[in-house]
């Protein structure tokens, strides 16, 4: 059978499904951490979360578009799994499934299915919930290693939250935190801190992306420009300033920023086509992470930069693309 379709046109033995699977494995060692540290309700987030999205992509391409099941391509679970991520471990189930469905249906299957949606989905799930219930979406439960349930529900601050509240030009009694109430660099490699149930853990987030390098998934341009945009800016404002605040190391191993950078960033729908577009697309996502950690409201900035950045791809696309050889400049 003669297949047309536009290009690019790549010849490979690799197919969607067996892409998706190996972000489905990288993502794993994340998983575990994050039941580690969180317990039976980091299992119940991720489990809902999951079943979920599969849920409602199956029922919109049943009922709805009435077109083969696409859920079998594993591209909802990662969609599922990525909004776990970006949840906290209190999160309560009937608000889990409202992000699910803002994700699949809203942000995937309203655009066409995989391949077609401008943003990234479980972004859009994960934004629609912060602004939705924001209270909910900021309570973090204090990690206990090797806990499967919280002894007693205690709740704390992000390490983020603490570094928004640090102000060397106030007084001492107005500060709610200072530099020592930091977690160590070694507990935010680890993971035990709190925050949103798979971004605590530096260390297995690094394992995914060693992987989905090694098996190419992606390439390392967005995640290494991001991150190290990132810490050349906070660096830049820790030494112009001397603000805690801006400590370069406790920003890049703290919030969704190596979620973001690896997992989110990457998404091949929603970031550039080529290598240049790519650069551009990181380094506009670390500038902008940048800029609202340090000078909005909120303590994160991750998630509104990947989806700014994911409005820019087509203009991006269209800049930085290849000039095909022999045209004339």
């Amino acid at each position: 059978m003669l297949k047309i379709s536009t290009n690019p046109h790549v010849q490979t033995s690799r197919d969607t499904q067996s892409l998706m699977l190996d972000v489905v494995i990288a993502l794993m060692p994340a998983a575990v951490a994050a039941i580690m540290f969180f317990g039976i309700d980091a299992l119940r987030v991720i489990l809902t979360s999951v079943a979920g999205c599969v849920l409602f992509e199956y029922l919109a391409c049943r009922y709805w578009l009435k077109s083969k099941n696409t859920t079998t391509d594993y591209s909802a679970i990662i969609t599922g799994l990525l909004l776990a991520y970006n949840l906290p471990s209190s999160m309560p189930c009937w608000m889990i499934l409202i992000g699910c469905f803002m994700a699949i249906i809203v942000a995937k299957m309203c655009f066409g299915g995989l391949g077609k949606n401008i943003f990234n989905p479980a972004l859009v799930g994960r934004v629609f919930l912060f602004i939705s219930f924001p209270v909910q979406m900021t309570v973090w439960p204090v990690p206990y290693f090797l806990q499967m349930v919280s002894p007693d529900g205690e709740t704390g601050a992000t390490t983020l939250r603490m570094l928004k509240s640090i102000d060397v030009s106030s007084s001492a009694s107005s500060k709610m935190y200072s530099i020592s109430d930091l977690p160590s660099y070694l507990d935010m490699f680890l993971g035990n801190v709190g925050g949103c149930i798979g971004e605590v853990s530096a260390l297995a987030l690094l394992l995914g992306f060693g992987y989905m390098l090694y098996r190419r998934v992606i390439t390392w341009h967005i995640p290494v420009y991001y991150l190290g945009t990132v810490f050349i800016m906070t660096a830049v404002l820790y030494f112009a300033t001397g603000d805690a605040k801006f400590l370069p190391l406790a920003h890049l191993l703290s919030g969704g920023l190596m979620l973001g950078a690896i997992f989110m960033a990457t998404d091949y729908t929603t970031s550039p086509m080529t290598v240049k577009g790519q650069i551009i697309f990181a380094v506009g996502c670390g500038l902008l992470t940048v800029i609202i950690r340090a000078f909005s409201a909120y303590p994160e900035g991750v998630s509104f930069a990947i989806l700014i950045m994911n409005a820019l791809v087509p203009l991006i696309d269209k800049y930085a693309i290849q000039r095909c050889y022999g045209e004339k400049k």
